[in-house]
């Protein structure tokens, strides 16, 4: 039997010189991680550890007790389950106070209170405030809102016509299988076609390298699925896309971000980067990027495909935007250009049209794919049976080519008067870009912009926008706002900036009137 002293570890961490003391005997008959749960429950009834004492983490236990990470994390996870400890992100696992614990946990309740679930939450999850994309799509249901936020096309452009059309041939056609299940990597017809739409594009691509996903996003989490083990570190660019960052901390990837300029992800700060990293992939948006709605040029594109290769560091493409493109001539894909077959493309028709059908697709090298189809079939089984079949009709009979010279034009109108509309407002230190596609202006606010007080009077105002501080990694100093101006009409524009440059203005003079006076020589803070 092997006695290890919890004193051992940091004052910060467990009680100095508390001598408590957890033995673990490998010759009894009770799993070892039943023994430490049994013990550390005793020392709780005890008094020994009081309510709010931090146990150490699950690794440094480990290791000091000589057991695997999992008995300690299987340990944990019974305590928590039975009211004994919780879990708050940032401060650790600790001991759950007398007076809000469970006095006996295996005895049934008869009072009527609520089953303690947050002891019962996956513990990366227990304390999560990242709620920004609930409550952006949340907005898309709120009238009283002029919703500068949303990340989705123009619902009074939509081709609702075609789309009653083509649904009305599948059901007649197809009858009772339009309605059933089907193959979890997509159906092959619509996967014949995506390979098509991807020949367009230089992309090569065979039917066996296609997976249909449940829009881009669910791609993004199948991704982290496959390849992702918490502490793998993940490369994206900085800012990106805010969807991405969840996905992967959710994951439990360490992210290091890689600053942008005017042309996308700086690729000669990436190299530094791979040298002392093992990163598990790189993740970019090099066409019309979310949410800075740069473009990564040419000459860059094959440096960082060269960087992959050199260094063996697969390239996850995410290129939902690459249709919408109102000026300059198109750029080739980075998996059109990919000679290592390093690239996983990754792409969506929820930023053109339907973007309730929830359907994106991946192309991906088949024994990539073929995980990823693995990974699906445990999440969804397949994406929407109907909406595959009407998806591939729209495709092969160029609706799509038509629907798409339409929305450009419209949405390049719609750009043009939120520029003008930001350009009327002499508001010093706010700058924007003007994109040359996808759905977002970048907007760097003035120097001191109270960003409580933005967000305050923002929704005061009755408008809404993106906060660019939450698509970086670690927070950027600088702030910035991302307007979307193709899903709002254009008379919602007009009006939603000149409201959003108001609370701007208030947030500015606040933060002003809160600041101390200074003299010629200012305070060193």
């Amino acid at each position: 039997m092997a006695v290890w002293p919890l004193a051992r570890f940091p004052a910060r961490e467990v009680m100095r010189g508390s001598g408590v003391n957890i033995a673990i005997d490998r010759q009894s008959d009770v799993p070892l991680y039943q023994q430490i749960v049994r013990q550390i429950r005793q020392l709780i009834t005890s008094g020994s550890l009081t309510g709010g004492f931090r146990l150490p983490p699950e690794r440094r236990l480990a290791q000091t007790l000589g057991v695997n990470r999992s008995t300690i994390l299987n340990a944990y996870r019974e305590l928590k389950a039975n009211g004994w400890l919780e879990a708050r992100v940032g401060r650790g696992t600790s001991v759950v106070p007398a007076a809000a614990r469970r006095t006996d946990p295996h005895h049934e309740r008869t009072d009527g209170q609520e089953i303690g679930w947050r002891q019962l939450f996956r513990e990366r999850f227990v304390g999560s405030e990242d709620a920004v994309l609930r409550d952006l799509l949340g907005l898309s249901e709120r009238e009283d809102t002029i919703p500068l936020a949303m990340g989705l096309p123009a619902p009074d452009h939509l081709p609702l016509d075609t789309y009653a059309e083509l649904m009305s041939e599948v059901i007649t056609d197809l009858g009772p299988r339009s309605l059933l299940h089907s193959p979890t990597e997509g159906v092959t017809s619509l996967r014949e076609a995506l390979c098509e739409w991807a020949a367009e594009r230089e992309i090569p691509c065979e039917v066996t390298e296609v997976q249909v996903v449940s829009g881009s996003q669910q791609g993004l989490d199948m991704a982290a699925r496959v390849f992702l083990d918490p502490g793998d570190v993940v490369v994206v660019e900085e800012p990106t896309y805010i969807g991405a960052l969840q996905t992967f901390r959710d994951a439990g990837a360490r992210l290091i971000g890689v600053p942008t300029d005017a042309h996308g992800m700086r690729t000669d700060l990436l190299e530094a980067i791979l040298q002392r990293r093992r990163p598990k992939f790189i993740y970019t948006l090099p066409t019309f990027q979310n949410p800075s709605g740069v473009v990564m040029p040419l000459e860059r594109r094959r440096h960082l495909l060269e960087l992959a290769g050199r260094y063996q560091v697969p390239v996850l493409e995410d290129d939902p935007y690459a249709d919408l493109r109102y000026d300059g001539e198109p750029l080739p894909a980075l998996k059109a250009l990919d000679s290592d077959n390093l690239v996983l493309y990754l792409s969506t028709i929820s930023k053109v049209l339907f973007p309730g059908l929830r359907l994106g697709w991946l192309i991906a090298p088949p024994s990539v794919r073929q995980q990823f189809t693995l990974v699906k079939q445990g999440m969804d089984l397949h994406s929407s049976t109907p909406g595959q079949f009407l998806l591939e009709r729209y495709l092969r009979r160029g609706f799509h080519r038509e629907y798409l010279a339409s929305i450009r034009r419209e949405y390049e109108c719609r750009r043009d008067v939120m520029h003008r509309a930001l350009s009327r407002q002499d508001i010093p230190g706010l700058s924007w870009n003007r994109p040359s596609g996808g759905f977002y202006f970048w907007c760097a606010l003035p120097e001191g912009t109270d960003r409580a007080r933005l967000l305050a009077r923002s929704a005061e105002e009755g408008v809404s926008f993106l906060p660019g501080w939450a698509c970086f990694v670690q927070d950027p100093g600088r702030s910035h706002i991302r307007l979307n101006f193709a899903y709002p009409g254009v008379e919602q524009i007009e009006v939603g900036v000149a409201r959003l440059l108001k609370a701007v203005r208030y947030a500015v003079r606040s933060r002003q009137r809160a600041s101390p006076a200074t003299t010629s020589t200012p305070p060193v803070v």
